[in-house]
């Protein structure tokens, strides 16, 4: 898989089952144990009924395929997602981007243990704000906020 490859658009509401099913992959790719915690038509129906109503949802494809998603609002990224196997190529990166392009303070939360996330997102300028113990997240697990500021990566 080449990044090159890969190109950029902004998605529609007949996207929402394709994006749903990108988050779902990622999701339990990385957090095993937690998977399982809503069906198939669950999270398409809150892809559909709640991010697509509040976000921006921009979609990675490759061949006609949907290989990473990200949905954001001002100040604000309520999910990134990019397959397993296409991790590693970019695609998140170039994802980060669009929003990076839109807004000049983004902020976002990740599990503590998702390392891999953890690593990409401080590599990308944003710095831990926050933690807290899960007690506020529907999987009860220890998370992190995120934040980064155009200004601070400015040259």
């Amino acid at each position: 898989m080449m990044a090159d490859k890969v190109s950029l658009r902004k998605l529609d509401l007949a996207d929402m089952p394709a994006a749903a099913a990108v988050h779902r992959a990622s999701f339990d790719e990385r957090l095993p144990t937690l998977s399982g915690l809503h069906t198939t038509e669950e999270d398409v129906g809150f892809w559909s009924a709640v991010v697509f109503k509040d976000c921006q949802i921009w979609g990675a494809e490759e061949g006609g395929r949907l290989v990473g998603v990200i949905a954001f609002l001002e100040d604000w990224i309520d999910q990134l997602y990019v397959l397993p196997e296409a991790q590693g190529h970019g695609i998140g990166s170039r994802l980060l981007d669009v929003a990076k392009s839109a807004y000049p303070v983004l902020s976002l939360w990740t599990f503590q243990r998702n390392a891999p996330a953890r690593r990409f997102y401080e590599k990308h300028g944003f710095f831990v704000v926050d933690e807290s113990d899960g007690a506020g997240n529907e999987e009860k697990e220890p998370d992190v906020l995120y934040k980064w500021e155009a200004r601070l990566h400015r040259l």
